[in-house]
């Protein structure tokens, strides 16, 4: 018998003490990763270790780095991610962040045997809910931090991993991208991390009740057809697709750029046309007396590139 800790399970109904759901070519068949047994406890993080960082100018490119657990969601990339998009609130020379995962999928998913789920016992439910929110924490880390995130997705994005490229700003997916949201099909809810607030600002509610009633799996050329993704590109050149797509976000005013971001945040729940035009009036008027929008306007009758100082 293989000691691989992938055990493939057709059909199978999964519990929380199983592994970590990913799929396989079609919806119907499940692999679940079987995390090493030892100390999973939560020593402070110094270096992060499921995550990697690489900075190219003002762009950042945030890898999830577990490609031997498909990049499976522990308590400690959860502790990493939140750390590391907290942190953005206070980098503005980082302007555009990156999204992608290391090894053949983008995430399988939360790791169903880490201590996400907590130990049975007294004070069980606040336990349980406390890790809850660390993890859903992340999904308002990324929306609320003032860089747009470009998501590149390729192999499986389930559950958690799906809500990670839901939180995205823009997304772009290789030709095997192929994602759910796994969470109704361990037992609990459909609507996870976002995934129901999100998914529906994106694609409609029909399509997000498909989705989410179901747990089925929607591959990179229909999630592209509905608008959730914005190109298919071959996975070798999904990371350039990225690049060329922020180093086009570079060409505006940072403050531009933030506030755009914030305003489109706003105005996805905005009560009525005149409350999102109050809120525009008012962003335009900050911007119009910076000194990036003279730049701008100078660079453009001047037929070459602004030269933006964030003032």
């Amino acid at each position: 018998m293989s000691k691989s800790p992938w055990a493939l399970v057709a059909g199978a109904r999964p519990t929380p003490k199983r592994g970590t759901a990913s799929i396989a070519s079609n919806y119907r068949t499940l692999y679940y990763y079987m995390p090493a047994k030892g100390n999973q406890g939560s020593a402070p993080v110094t270096q992060p270790t499921t995550i990697t960082i690489e900075t190219r100018g003002a762009i950042e490119i945030l890898t999830l780095n577990r490609p031997d657990q498909r990049n499976a969601v522990s308590p400690a990339m959860i502790t990493e991610l939140t750390a590391y998009f907290a942190g953005l609130h206070d980098r503005p020379t980082t302007r555009v962040v990156i999204l992608r995962g290391n090894g053949p999928e983008f995430s399988a998913g939360a790791e169903l045997g880490s201590d996400a789920f907590a130990a049975p016992g007294k004070g069980r439910p606040q336990r349980q809910l406390k890790m809850q929110q660390n993890y859903s924490g992340v999904i308002r880390q990324m929306r609320s931090c003032p860089q747009p995130i470009i998501g590149l997705a390729h192999g499986a994005a389930c559950g958690a991993g799906f809500s990670f490229l839901l939180a995205c700003d823009v997304r772009f997916a290789a030709p095997d991208a192929r994602m759910n949201a796994a969470y109704i099909r361990i037992g609990v809810g459909g609507c996870d991390m976002g995934s129901g607030y999100l998914l529906p600002r994106l694609v409609g509610l029909s399509v997000t009740s498909e989705l989410l009633l179901t747990g089925r799996f929607l591959k990179a050329e229909r999630a592209r057809t509905i608008g959730l993704v914005s190109d298919i590109v071959p996975a070798n050149e999904l990371l350039a697709t990225g690049l060329a797509f922020a180093e086009e976000m570079l060409r505006v005013s940072p403050m531009g750029l933030r506030m755009t971001k914030q305003a489109l945040n706003t105005l996805i729940d905005a009560p009525s046309l005149d409350a999102a035009l109050m809120l525009e009036d008012r962003q335009q008027v900050i911007l119009l007396e910076t000194h990036d929008h003279a730049e701008a306007v100078a660079a453009f009758r001047e037929r070459r590139d602004p030269t933006y100082s964030d003032q």
